[in-house]
């Protein structure tokens, strides 16, 4: 597939391309099992020998995880569907008018739908020739950021007239993200009052990604730091943990269950949490840490926890991901064409096209 024909009767624009990671069609075993299929055959996720991860997918993990996730697909289902990807549609609206009818926003899921290719073809329809790529993941990692990047040049492999591309790699330390989340934590303590300890929670990865040089880790922290510095917290009264664990292999550490359940059993009676390494809420804020840690923390002698939602599509959000596109666009205008030399590039246009 490549870019559409070139609309020789305007002048090309800029735009931006959005891409989260994805998430099942419906809250159905035969859905999921779509998705993570797709999910965990992607090598920059999974870097185990094939040799042995795929019978490990195929026999062990596809026909039996799939069913156990269908009731916390469900729990946190919404009216308008996964509740990923209706947020993220309403932060491309809210993105695009922000920046404005003449730089087009297209939105990709990394797996699932909508895809990649079809947000790619969307912009060449509009014949957008400078393309801003923004994965939503504030710290970097092989497994999201580039992953998006090794997909999206894959596709461009098959294109004739390749767009000009600047991709944003990471914001973990950019003032208008951190900005936005000491905005969303003064929020809920100006409604709910204020929590004893703000635990920091990110997607974990495995430990062996982090040692052959990811940074991910150090993105993550410094996100953490730079957030409770914002917020005025001494030492002790904030901390960051790692979730989402897959396997039995050593991730991140420490994990936030068994850090939620020990600050319970400490004494610690009210709990706030947030998850800054997503940028919509998803079935890893919304049931692991909401519901079901929640739980855990209560069962742990806890009283409360409390979870502060992800940035979504909030006015701060949308403000600190349009300075970041902003900031890549600098310069890169294209010089203004009068209508007759417009017309004048459609006529040659039709005449090389006329000729046999």
């Amino acid at each position: 597939m490549s870019l559409p024909e070139h609309i020789h009767s305007s002048t090309p624009k800029r735009g931006v391309l959005l891409v989260n990671l994805g998430t099942p069609d419906a809250p159905t075993a035969p859905a999921i099992r779509r998705y993570l299929r797709e999910f965990l055959s992607d090598r920059r996720v999974v870097e185990f020998s094939r040799l042995f991860w795929l019978p490990v997918l195929y026999g062990f993990i596809l026909p039996f995880r799939p069913l156990k996730l269908v009731h916390a697909y469900q729990s946190i289902w919404t009216p308008q569907g996964s509740p990923l990807l209706a947020i993220s549609r309403r932060q491309q609206a809210a993105l695009q008018a922000a920046l404005g009818p003449e730089v087009p926003v297209t939105l990709a899921m990394r797996y699932g739908q909508p895809a990649i290719a079809d947000a790619l073809n969307e912009l060449g329809r509009q014949d957008v020739r400078r393309i801003v790529v923004l994965p939503l993941y504030p710290q970097y990692s092989a497994t999201t950021t580039a992953t998006v990047l090794d997909k999206l040049f894959a596709l461009l492999r098959a294109w004739r007239w390749l767009p000009e591309l600047r991709t944003i790699n990471q914001y973990h330390d950019d003032a208008g993200y951190i900005d936005a989340l000491a905005d969303s934590v003064q929020a809920q303590w100006l409604e709910l009052g204020r929590g004893e300890h703000l635990l920091m929670s990110f997607h974990s990865i495995p430990l062996a990604y982090f040692r052959a040089g990811d940074p991910y880790f150090c993105h993550c922290h410094k996100t953490a730091r730079l957030l409770a510095e914002r917020l005025g917290l001494s030492e002790g009264q904030w901390s960051v943990s790692f979730q989402s664990r897959l396997g039995r292999t050593p991730w991140l550490q420490p994990y936030t269950e068994p850090q939620i359940q020990k600050l319970a059993k400490g004494g610690l009676r009210k709990l706030d949490v947030i998850c800054p390494g997503f940028s919509a809420d998803c079935l890893e804020t919304l049931e692991e840490i909401a519901l079901r840690y929640g739980e855990s923390f209560r069962k742990a002698g806890g009283e409360a926890l409390r979870y502060i939602p992800a940035l979504n599509d909030s006015p701060a959000h949308i403000a600190a991901l349009k300075k970041l596109v902003e900031r890549e666009l600098a310069g890169w205008e294209y010089p203004a064409e009068s209508v007759a030399d417009l017309e004048a590039r459609v006529a040659r246009a039709d005449r090389v096209g006329s000729q046999s």
